[in-house]
């Protein structure tokens, strides 16, 4: 089936959308980028998990399985605050007495916005990657030849969009090498082949393209010019909704020294580690599916059901 979008007026995130919704594939909050999945939804993100899982099996990653919050003070060792201020999510609660939440419920009941001025900062944060919370539990020395990590999980990163490719909260599936400059590259060379293979092999004709992450503000020009010139970062990209905008599903990252320096990590040599990763946007691949293959996966060809195990 070809990749064209049905426009809803001239905006065909809108379009998309509304199939989906009308489709029951995904069902809306009221809140822009969250949304919930149907079991045909999951089908299809667990279909292709699995053979993000298969692919790397043969490397014997250590395989994690982090929340989607992780301690405040690794978030705060990072510098994710100074670099993504717009994106973060931070977790609070109500930690006063009953005198005061007597107050709190007058602003409540009142409709007031301030009622949340009674609430108080937790230890934790919400997860911008489904790498951040690993990487403060391997601080120390290496093995030799470092160690290669299998992590998934929901993330969040706080960008309200009309797009159904843009969520708030959403799934990555990574693998992440941690060892030496060498086997960083070698890691995301190898994945950012690997992964367009995988794509592929599910009707995705992806195209990898030299990238940056969303820095903010005047600083951030910097960074992502620099990023771009030593092309630390790689989009595996495709057309979901639009042909000249296409849309990142995945992305292979070198790090350099970067979480090495942060959390004191170290080669067996002493030298400060480096890192790489590959991260696999679940969600955004299930809709990439479902725009080229039809909007009822029962209807897919017999081979896409076969390599993603969708009755």
């Amino acid at each position: 089936m070809p990749n064209m979008c049905n426009h809803h007026g001239d905006d065909p995130y809108a379009g998309f959308m509304q199939e989906l919704l009308d489709a029951k594939l995904l069902i809306s909050s009221g809140v822009k980028g969250v949304y919930g999945r149907s079991g045909t939804f999951e089908s299809i993100i667990e279909g292709f998990d699995n053979l993000v899982t298969a692919a790397g099996a043969d490397k014997q990653p250590e395989v994690i399985r982090f929340p989607p919050i992780f301690n405040r003070k690794h978030y705060l060792d990072n510098d994710h605050i100074e670099t993504m201020p717009d994106l973060l999510g931070s977790v609070h609660s109500y930690m006063g007495d009953e005198r005061t939440h007597r107050k709190m419920l007058e602003k409540v009941h009142a409709n007031d916005p301030e009622w949340t001025d009674f609430l108080e900062a937790t230890e934790v944060m919400m997860a911008p990657a489904a790498c951040y919370p690993l990487y403060p539990t391997v601080t120390g020395t290496l093995p030799e030849g470092g160690r290669l990590f299998d992590l998934q999980s929901f993330v969040f990163r706080h960008e309200p969009s009309d797009d159904p490719s843009r969520m708030q909260i959403f799934r990555m599936h990574e693998y992440v090498r941690i060892g030496s400059p060498e086997e960083a590259i070698e890691h995301r060379a190898y994945w950012l082949e690997k992964g367009q293979q995988i794509l592929r092999s599910v009707g995705l004709d992806v195209e990898a393209e030299v990238a940056n992450d969303p820095f903010f503000g005047r600083g951030g020009k910097v960074m992502k010019a620099s990023q771009k010139e030593q092309e630390l970062k790689f989009e595996l990209v495709y057309p979901i909704c639009r042909e000249d905008k296409p849309t990142a599903i995945a992305s292979c990252n070198c790090h350099l020294d970067h979480f090495g320096l942060t959390y004191d990590i170290r080669q067996a040599n002493g030298d400060v580690a480096h890192s790489s990763c590959v991260g696999f946007g679940l969600e955004r691949i299930a809709l990439a599916l479902l725009k080229t293959h039809g909007i009822n996966s029962a209807e897919w060809p017999a081979e896409i059901k076969h390599i993603l195990n969708i009755v």
